[in-house]
C-alpha cells in the first residue's frame, strides 16, 4: 500500500539497505599480503620486459595486449606507484588454485608485464583483476594503501543494463571507457564496466570523494555497491573470462580517449542525477562505514557528497527506521509519516520535495512488506466487530461435533501448541522424530493417535544433514508406517538463523514450497533456544516479555502466514533440578520464563528418573482435556515402547536391580562358557558343567549353576543334544543330554573336498539340539527342526532388553 502525504497508509519496516537498516553485514575482504600465501606471489623479474616476446597462451583465447594497454592508459596513465594485480580462478572450472598477486609499476612497461601475466593466467584458468589505484610498495593491497586514483567506475551486473547505461550517459555524459566484463545477466545481456577518467589523479580527501561517488552512482542505478571501497578489484579488458569453462574476452566496447571530467563538476552531476525510476532501495556494500542511528537522525547532510554520508543514504536510513517502528506496531502510520517529514525538513540540506520523499517511502514499504509479510497495525481503537464474543446460551446450545484432535487424546489440537521438554541427551529429539513420523503416517504411537496422515513440517536446528539422515535410517519402524510418511513429513537440516523478522518469511516460504497444494497440519520447531528472538530489546528466553514476544510475534505469526489452524510443537530444554523436584512438578523444569507454561495448550516432559537406567518417564499436562497418567517408556531395538508400570518394584528397588544385574551376569558367563568350551572340543551335561566350574568366574556353587541352567533351559536359551558320537562322544544316558546353545560350533574348522570339482573348503561343525525342556511341564521333548532355534511362545515379552539380544553371546531372537 503506498504512503499518502497525510500518513493514512501503513508503513512497513525498513528492509532497504544493510547500511540504512543498521544491521551487521559480512565485510568486503580487505586483503593484504599477510592474508595471501607466499607461494602465490609472482616476482616481477620473471615477467618479460619491454620489447621481449611473451609466451603464447595454451588456451583457445589469448589475451589482447592492445586492449590491456588502452585500459592501463585510461586507469593509470597519470598515476605514479605500483598497480596491484590479482589472479583468481574463475568459478565452475573444477580448479582449486590459490590467488596469485603481482605489483606492476605504472610506467611504459606496464602493458608488457601485465600481458605476460595475463597469458600465464589464461593457461591456469585464472581471471586477471586490478585495484584501480596505485600503492607505494609491493605487498600493499588494503584500502588505506591506495594513494592515487584517476577514474570513477560503476559495475552494471544485473537488471536492465541498457536502460541503466542510458540513464548514466544522459545525466553524466559519455564515458571514457565502456567494457564488457565477459559475464551475462539472467536475461542474457552483457555486464558492463563504465569508466570516466579524471583530468588528474585524486589523492587524500579527493580519493575518499571518488569512492563516495562510485557508491552513490551504484546506488542510483543499481550497480555493484562494493566499489565504495578503494581496494575493490575489477577485471582487466583484454584478459580472458572463464567462468564455468566458457571462455570470453573482457572486451572494450567503446573507447573515447579524449573524454575527461573535472572531479567537482562530475560530483555535482552525480548529486543532481535522480535514482532510476522503479529501482528498489539499494543495498550497501558490506564493510561500508555505518553511523549510528542517533547520528543519522540528528546530523544534517548536504547535497554533493559533502558529508560522511549522502542525502540519499540519510533519507533511506531515517525512512527505514520509522517504517520499522510502524511495522512493529510501536507507532501509527500517521505518526510515522510525520516523523519522516520532520527528518526531511530538519536534516536534508536542501530538503527533498514531498513527492520524491513519498516515492522513496513507498518503495521501501513495498519491498519490506513483500519480504516480511503483513505488518502489525496499531489502530487508534480496535474495531469492535473483530473481537468474537458469545453469550452463555449460545455456548450451551452449541452441540456441533468437536474438531478432531491432530494428535489425540487432546495432545495437539487444531491451532494448539504442544511444548515437549527434556534435558540434553535424554532422547527428546529422537522421541519427537518417532512421534512426527507416526503422525505423518496417521499411525498410533504409544498412546497417541492421529485421525489421518498429517502434513508435518519439522524445522530443526540441532542435527546436521548427514547425521539427521543417519538417525532417520536407524529408526526401526513398521515399513508400512514409513511408506505412508515418506512425502508428508518434511525435515530441515541444522539451520543457522533466528526466527526473527527476516527468518519468519524465509521459513514461511520454505513451508509453502514443501506443501504447495495444501497447508501443513503441524509445524514443529526444535529447539526453541537455537531459533529464539526476544524482540527489539534483545532479551533472552528467561525474560517473560521476550518469551511472549517470541511466541506471539514469531511463532504465531509464522503459523498465521501459512496455516492458521495448524498445530505447533516446540521442543525445549529443561533446567537442572533435583530428581525429587522433577518428580514433584515436572513442568517447573522447563527452561526460561514462566510465560511459556501459561501460554501452551499442552506440555510434555521426558526425563530419566534414574541415570543408571535407560527407562524414561513421560509426563503430560493438557489444558483442553483431562491429564494423562505418567508413562514409563524406553527405546528397545530402535523402537519406543511403553512399559507396564504395575511391574515396577515399589520397595528395595536398588537391591532388586543389583540382583537382576547379577543374574544377568551369570547368564552371560554360563552361555559364554558353553560356547568357548565347545569351540575347544568339549561338551558338558548339566551336572558335569556345574561341578567343573563350581566357584569359578563368580558363578557360585554347583547347585547355583544347576539352578541357573534350569532357568535358561525353561526360557529357551539352552537346549540339549543326546547323541554325541558325531563329535567323538558317547550317547548321554541322563534325562536331557549335552548342553547346547544357539550358534554353538565344535572344535576347529574341518576341511571337506567336493567329489566332483575337488574344491577344498573349511567349515565349522555346528552343534544342533535334539531335545528341549518344555516350559509348561518341564519334560524333555524332541526338537522338530534343529536348524531353527525356536523360543517358547510369549517368553520374549518378559525378557529384559539385555536378554532380548543386547548381550554379546546372542543374536536377535524370534519366537514361535
Amino acid at each position: 500500500m503506498p504512503l499518502l502525504p497525510l500518513g493514512r497508509a501503513l508503513l512497513g519496516a525498513a528492509c532497504m539497505t544493510a547500511w540504512g537498516d543498521f544491521n551487521d553485514a559480512a565485510p568486503l575482504p580487505d586483503n593484504s599480503v599477510s592474508e595471501l600465501p607466499s607461494a602465490g606471489q609472482i616476482a616481477l623479474d620473471r615477467l618479460p620486459g619491454a620489447g621481449q616476446p611473451m609466451p603464447a597462451a595454451l588456451g583457445s583465447i589469448s589475451p589482447d595486449i592492445e586492449q590491456i594497454a588502452a585500459f592501463l592508459d585510461v586507469v593509470f596513465g597519470y598515476c605514479d606507484g605500483l598497480i596491484p594485480v590479482r589472479g583468481f580462478v574463475d568459478q565452475g572450472q573444477g580448479l582449486d588454485t590459490k590467488p596469485h598477486n603481482i605489483w606492476v609499476p605504472a610506467d611504459r612497461h606496464a602493458a608488457a608485464s601485465l600481458s605476460a601475466y595475463a597469458t600465464w593466467a589464461a593457461r591456469e584458468g585464472s581471471a586477471v583483476y586490478v585495484i584501480p589505484g596505485t600503492v607505494a610498495e609491493q605487498g600493499q593491497a588494503r584500502a588505506e594503501h591506495v594513494l592515487q586514483m584517476q577514474t570513477v567506475v560503476v559495475d552494471l551486473d544485473a537488471g536492465d543494463i541498457a536502460a541503466k547505461l542510458a540513464h548514466l550517459v544522459h545525466h553524466l555524459g559519455a564515458p571514457t571507457l565502456l567494457v564488457e566484463s565477459g559475464g551475462r545477466t539472467a536475461e542474457g545481456a552483457a555486464k558492463l564496466h563504465v569508466w570516466w577518467r579524471l583530468t588528474e589523479p585524486a589523492e587524500g580527501e579527493d580519493l575518499a570523494r571518488v569512492c563516495a561517488l562510485r557508491g552513490e552512482i551504484a546506488e542510483k542505478v543499481g550497480g555493484d555497491l562494493h566499489f565504495r571501497s578503494a581496494h575493490q578489484p575489477i577485471r582487466v579488458p583484454g584478459t580472458v573470462h572463464q567462468k564455468h569453462g566458457v571462455q570470453r574476452h573482457v572486451t572494450i566496447r567503446e573507447h573515447h580517449p579524449r573524454v575527461e571530467v573535472e572531479l567537482p563538476d562530475f560530483a555535482a552531476a552525480v548529486a543532481a542525477m535522480p535514482t532510476m525510476p522503479g529501482l528498489e532501495a539499494p543495498t550497501a556494500a558490506p564493510g561500508a562505514n555505518r553511523p549510528g542511528l542517533d547520528a543519522v537522525l540528528t546530523t544534517p547532510v548536504r547535497e554533493g557528497s559533502q558529508d560522511a554520508w549522502t542525502r540519499f543514504q540519510g533519507a533511506s536510513a531515517a525512512i527505514g527506521h520509522f517504517v520499522r517502528m510502524v511495522h512493529e506496531g510501536r507507532i501509527t502510520g500517521d505518526e510515522g509519516w510525520k516523523a519522516i517529514c520532520q527528518y526531511n525538513a530538519a536534516c536534508l540540506r536542501p530538503a527533498w520535495p514531498l513527492d520524491r520523499l513519498k516515492v522513496e517511502a513507498d518503495s521501501i514499504w513495498a519491498l519490506h512488506v513483500d519480504r516480511n509479510g503483513p505488518p502489525l497495525l496499531r489502530a487508534t481503537a480496535p474495531p469492535p466487530s473483530t473481537i468474537p464474543a458469545h453469550t452463555l446460551g449460545v455456548l450451551l446450545d452449541d452441540t456441533s461435533p468437536m474438531p478432531d484432535d491432530l494428535i489425540g487424546p487432546r495432545l495437539l489440537t487444531p491451532g494448539g501448541m504442544l511444548v515437549l521438554g527434556g534435558a540434553p541427551k535424554v532422547g527428546k529429539s529422537d522421541f519427537l522424530i518417532s512421534l512426527l513420523v507416526h503422525a505423518a503416517a496417521g499411525a498410533p504411537f504409544l498412546r497417541f493417535t492421529a485421525p489421518r496422515p498429517l502434513r508435518v513440517f519439522y524445522l530443526q536446528a540441532e542435527i546436521q544433514y548427514h547425521y539427521l539422515r543417519e538417525r532417520l535410517q536407524q529408526l526401526r519402524l513398521d515399513p508400512a508406517v514409513v511408506a505412508r510418511a515418506r512425502d508428508t513429513l518434511v525435515v530441515t537440516p541444522k539451520l543457522r538463523m533466528l526466527l526473527d523478522d527476516q527468518g519468519v518469511p524465509l521459513v514461511a516460504t520454505a513451508i509453502r514450497a514443501a506443501f504447495p497444494d495444501a497447508p501443513p497440519d503441524i509445524i514443529c520447531i526444535d529447539p526453541i533456544r537455537n531459533l529464539f528472538d526476544g524482540g527489539p530489546a534483545g532479551e533472552g528466553e528467561n525474560d517473560n516479555a521476550a518469551m511472549m514476544f517470541f511466541l506471539q510475534s514469531r511463532v504465531e505469526a509464522l503459523r498465521d502466514q501459512v496455516a492458521p489452524e495448524a498445530g505447533i510443537i516446540l521442543a525445549h530444554h529443561t533446567k537442572k533440578l533435583s530428581k525429587q523436584q522433577v518428580k514433584d512438578d515436572p513442568f517447573l523444569s522447563l527452561s526460561g520464563a514462566s510465560a511459556l507454561r501459561g501460554y501452551y495448550t499442552s506440555g510434555a516432559i521426558l526425563f530419566r528418573p534414574d541415570e543408571e537406567q535407560t527407562e524414561r518417564e513421560l509426563h503430560v499436562e493438557l489444558r483442553n482435556g483431562p491429564g494423562l497418567e505418567p508413562m514409563l517408556v524406553d527405546k528397545i531395538a530402535g523402537r519406543w515402547v511403553e512399559f507396564d508400570r504395575r511391574g515396577e518394584r515399589l520397595v528395595r528397588q536398588d537391591i532388586g536391580r543389583k540382583l537382576d544385574a547379577e543374574r544377568l551376569r551369570k547368564q552371560d558367563v554360563i552361555l559364554g562358557i558353553l560356547l568357548d568350551e565347545a569351540a575347544e572340543g568339549r561338551l558338558y551335561s548339566t551336572m558335569q558343567l556345574a561341578e567343573k566350574f563350581e566357584n569359578k568366574v563368580g558363578l557360585g556353587s554347583k547347585h547355583t549353576i544347576r539352578e541357573r541352567l534350569s532357568v535358561l533351559a525353561t526360557k529357551g536359551f539352552v537346549k540339549f543334544r543326546r547323541d554325541g558320537t558325531e563329535f567323538g562322544l558317547g550317547v548321554v544316558r541322563s534325562r536331557f543330554g549335552y548342553l547346547c546353545v544357539e550358534g554353538m560350533t565344535f572344535g576347529p574348522e574341518v576341511e571337506t573336498v567336493d567329489p566332483q570339482t575337488g574344491e577344498v573348503t573349511t567349515s565349522a561343525r555346528r552343534v544342533l539340539p535334539s531335545h528341549f525342556k518344555c516350559p509348561q511341564s518341564g519334560n524333555c521333548l524332541d526338537v522338530e527342526n534343529p536348524e531353527v532355534w525356536v523360543y517358547p511362545e510369549g517368553v520374549l515379552d518378559d525378557l529384559t532388553p539385555e536378554e532380548l539380544g543386547l548381550t554379546p553371546h546372542s543374536s536377535p531372537k524370534t519366537t514361535s
